[in-house]
């Protein structure tokens, strides 16, 4: 995916009310769209480098939306918005060996009244569900880590996933590891037990899990690596 624009670096100075961002650019402090109601755990400390998306829309109050945080020397893509893109982006053009080939890309399907999952795919008649999670947390050099809150939603969608097989769909779950120079997975059992007890369940039933990573720069985003998942 590339960015409709060029980005713009600025210094963070602070996120708040989960929607904005205080950001110095040269003499100026701004205010811009934070696309991203997670906890945004281990990227919001004072003075790391962000770069933002201007935009010129006269229905927008805010003028930047913050696409991207440079922590501990690694670019970060916080835009969730942007995850299903980039795994649609990489659909479409096989950049994910165990999802290519396929005659049928959908985004957004319903698989009941109260779940859908981000893509449907269709290749030689199987079927296939894929959600997609946005990774943004890393605690040390080379290990992405998901979630980085309790996400009882993200629970939700693992147990769906395994309803899913029962109807006789394949399903996986991608996570997206929007972080420069990772090499490893894990689920953050410390930070939601019970996400990672259902994991486990999801993935004795035949849930598919993939990380793959990013390739970041303040020109594009989009898939370029798959990463190791540790389980311990």
């Amino acid at each position: 995916m590339e960015f409709t624009k060029s980005l713009v670096k600025g210094k963070l100075i602070k996120r708040y009310k989960r929607f904005f961002t205080d950001i110095k650019l040269g003499k100026e402090i701004v205010t811009a769209h934070c696309p991203n109601t997670g906890s945004m755990k281990g990227l919001l400390e004072e003075g790391n480098d962000v770069y933002l998306l201007p935009n010129n829309d006269p229905k927008r109050k805010l003028k930047y939306g913050l696409e991207i945080i440079k922590t501990r020397k690694n670019l970060v893509g916080v835009n969730t918005h942007m995850a299903n893109k980039i795994a649609q982006h990489a659909l479409e053009n096989n950049l994910i060996k165990e999802l290519k080939d396929n005659n049928l890309v959908k985004p957004e399907v319903f698989f009941n009244k109260e779940t859908r999952f981000d893509f449907l795919l269709e290749k030689k008649k199987q079927k296939m569900f894929v959600e997609v999670k946005n990774v943004t947390l890393f605690r040390d050099k080379n290990t992405a880590e998901f979630p980085d809150a309790i996400t009882s939603r993200g629970s939700k969608h693992l147990l769906t996933l395994i309803d899913a097989i029962k109807k006789g769909y394949k399903t996986y779950l991608l996570f997206l590891v929007q972080i420069q120079n990772m090499e490893y997975f894990k689920i953050a059992k410390d930070i939601d037990t019970e996400y990672y007890k259902n994991f486990l369940i999801a993935k004795k039933a035949g849930v598919n899990f993939l990380a793959y990573r990013c390739d970041i720069s303040s020109k594009k985003i989009f898939i370029d690596k798959k990463l190791k998942i540790i389980d311990d």
